[in-house]
């Protein structure tokens, strides 16, 4: 299990990370969210040991990442791998199997091949894509206990995202690998985690079950006969509100009778729309950590 008690951390003046408490049970995959700048790097940082932490402390089973023993069962794939201009993927496996022993070059082979990666060019002539992908196949050589990954999906296509998903879930299955993944990318996460945290100015909440407690919304597309005057909503529960032309799109509190104070507005047309995930955490922020209502816009 990982643990993070306390966590604050300063660049100088500026507070990056506030207090911030959480715990990770084995097996699971943790969807860490927020948008650039709400502190996923450093936390990833400070988890991995990079980074102490200025206040505060984290554990795995109660040790501390700093620990030799402890380090081995930690992977950390930051947004911005390290490699030098001599590096191939041979060498990189290389470096890694020192600090990994257990480290499988059959695997790293398989996924390397998989992703189509040549083995003897310099990784420096990587696109960004094949640069993610070398570390991601890393990542599972080593096939660690804990597996933290910043930004894990930036620069992949559409078909090795879907690999990396469906590995992802098989280590967890498997190994019992407890991941965290940080993303700015909601739609990356959906689906996937088991559980979010979200991060915002430093702060991050448990966001355990963000789309059960969302029920409490739905999303309505309504198309009038005349251009639409935003003042008919008022009287509703809405949380968010988007007029193009005739057709309005909104956000309202699910209660009983919000269908028929809808029809009540005379649309000619009325649907009930998915609330998406996207959605579903932008109201966790306004709520959660903002401690807003919602807006309309």
């Amino acid at each position: 299990m990982i643990g993070v008690s306390g966590v604050s951390h300063f660049f100088g003046k500026n507070q990056v990370l506030s207090n911030v408490v959480f715990k990770a049970d084995e097996g699971k995959i943790i969807g860490l969210v927020g948008i650039n700048g709400a502190g996923k790097s450093t936390l990833m940082r400070i988890m991995s040991g990079v980074y102490k932490a200025q206040t505060g402390s984290v554990s795995y089973d109660g040790m501390s990442p700093s620990d030799a023993k402890t380090r081995e069962d930690i992977f950390f794939l930051p947004d911005d791998p390290y490699y030098t201009n001599e590096s191939t993927c041979k060498r990189l496996f290389d470096l890694y199997k020192m600090l990994y022993p257990n480290a499988d070059i059959g695997v790293f082979k398989q996924i390397t091949d998989e992703f189509g990666l040549p083995w003897k060019k310099p990784v420096r002539t990587f696109s960004k894509g094949m640069r993610r992908q070398a570390f991601i196949a890393l990542a599972f050589a080593v096939s660690p206990k804990y597996m933290l990954l910043d930004e894990a999906f930036d620069g992949l296509d559409p078909l090795a995202r879907k690999m990396f998903k469906d590995r992802i879930k098989a280590i967890v299955k498997t190994k019992n690998t407890t991941v965290i993944i940080s993303s700015h990318s909601l739609r990356e996460l959906e689906d996937f985690c088991d559980d979010y945290l979200l991060i915002d100015k430093g702060i991050v909440v448990n966001t355990r079950g963000i789309m059960e407690r969302n029920l409490g919304y739905a999303k309505y597309q309504l198309a009038f006969k005349d251009q639409i005057d935003e003042s008919i909503f008022e009287a509703l529960p809405v949380k968010s509100l988007k007029i193009t032309g005739r057709v309005a799109t909104v956000t309202v509190e699910n209660k009983s009778d919000i269908e028929d104070r809808l029809t009540a507005l005379a649309p000619l047309i009325i649907d009930k729309l998915d609330v998406s995930f996207e959605e579903a955490f932008i109201s966790d922020v306004d709520r959660t950590v903002r401690g807003g209502g919602g807006t309309a816009g």
